[in-house]
């Protein structure tokens, strides 16, 4: 699965942690500031944002880009000498680029969320007695939002069409991989569809869980400066009173919250997923076998294994339904929890509207990063299921014991043999 597309995944994988992590710290610890250096500073303290799409070509994010392309450039050229690998262009200057328009996609929402402050506050105070605005204002705002949502098209758009390529390459390296070794694995239940289907849909999950995972991280590192600042505003929390950043604390209690609840709740569905993929092929396989030779598919044992395909069927729909109570339940106290604990500071009038819409994004981006594994819960289990699949097709070539599930397949195989 990793290793027909990464050189050497274990130590790629932790490799690539901590060099991002090394590049993050040392941009907030210093190399932020460094652009000055080369003309390039960042924004001065206590200055306006730039709003609409000027703040991309501005002197930090001309900066940020120089960082990020000399960090990415150090990491391949080691790579490329130390390990060298036929789809090492594809799986790291293509995951850079990945990763790279997805931090562009998090600072478009920073670019919108900087922008709705003045709008809003504008918007408010063109509703006081006339003639409090120009409606030339308004739609200088308006046009500013187009360009931003320009730029968000042109980005999601761009970023679509190279991540097709990118998850077709992976799926090519792994069906490279597994046919180059087919002799072997041809013999193991559902090889056929293990190697056309099961690669298609980990490489597509795969690829979408990690860039889920990239722009939750993302979104943190770009949104959580601004709750922080948005917490002076705030008077006090409900229950609690006043408290030092206190947005930023209610989103991670919040997300840790529902994290843990919905990650207590569906903790039996991924081996239930595994296992429905084994009984579907297993009735699948006999099925097929039926096709060809009349002695195979007959009715006692296709009804047999039908019914081991709506017992785990049945058991599925029974832990999905409380997991998705418990699901929707936290999804609809998510969407009040924000302004819930906002209600004291509007009370007391501390706050403009464009304060609050501000407070609102910035917190539902945060809040939402934090609660990764809430919103990618379902795709997870998926995609361990798959995992499962083919790292036990994988065990063949490892010399590994196979799954008990897959013994008593070959076992049966043996025996209609006889």
């Amino acid at each position: 699965m990793f290793v027909s597309f990464f050189p050497k995944p274990k130590m790629f994988f932790i490799s690539a942690a901590l060099w991002a992590l090394f590049g993050i710290l040392l941009w907030f610890f210093g190399g932020r500031d460094l652009g000055a250096v080369f003309g390039l500073p960042p924004a001065p303290q206590g200055q306006p944002p730039i709003l609409g799409i000027p703040v991309f070509v501005s002197a930090p994010f001309l900066w940020f880009y120089v960082y990020f392309v000399v960090f990415l450039s150090a990491f391949y050229l080691f790579w490329r000498f130390y390990s060298p690998h036929p789809w090492q262009n594809w799986s790291i200057l293509g995951s850079a680029l990945i990763l790279f328009s997805t931090y562009i996609s998090v600072e478009i929402y920073v670019a919108l969320n900087n922008w709705r402050g003045p709008f809003f506050d504008l918007f408010q105070k063109a509703l006081t007695p006339p003639p409090s605005v120009a409606a030339s204002e308004l739609y200088s705002m308006f046009w500013i939002y187009a360009w931003i949502g320009a730029m968000f098209v042109t980005n999601f758009v761009l970023t679509r069409f190279f991540v097709s390529h990118y998850i077709f390459r992976w799926r090519t390296a792994m069906n490279d991989y597994y046919m180059s070794h087919w002799q072997r694995l041809r013999h193991i239940e559902g090889a056929s569809q293990r190697v056309q289907e099961d690669t298609m849909r980990f490489s597509t999950t795969m690829e979408g869980l990690g860039v889920a995972f990239a722009d939750a991280i993302l979104t943190l590192i770009a949104f959580l400066p601004v709750l922080a600042e948005l917490s002076k505003h705030i008077t006090e929390l409900p229950l609690v009173g006043p408290l030092p950043y206190s947005l930023v604390i209610a989103a991670l209690v919040w997300a840790f919250f529902g994290t843990g609840l919905l990650a207590l709740v569906g903790i039996k569905l991924p081996g239930l997923e595994f296992r429905n993929q084994r009984v579907e092929a297993a009735y699948r396989k006999e099925l097929v076998y039926g096709e060809d030779d009349a002695s195979r598919a007959e009715p006692m044992t296709v009804r047999e294994l039908f019914d081991d395909v709506r017992r785990n069927y049945f058991r599925l729909y029974f832990h999905y339904a409380y997991f998705n109570i418990f699901r929707s339940g936290f999804g609809q106290a998510d969407a009040i929890f924000s302004s819930l604990i906002l209600i004291p500071t509007i009370a007391a009038g501390k706050i403009t509207l464009g304060i609050w819409q501000q407070i609102a994004t910035a917190f539902s981006q945060v809040s939402s990063s934090f609660q990764y594994l809430v919103n990618a819960w379902p795709t997870i289990v998926e995609l361990l299921s798959i995992y499962k699949r083919l790292r036990a097709f994988e065990a063949t070539l490892e010399g590994e014991p196979l799954p008990e599930i897959d013994k008593r397949f070959l076992e049966r195989q043996g025996a209609v043999k006889e």
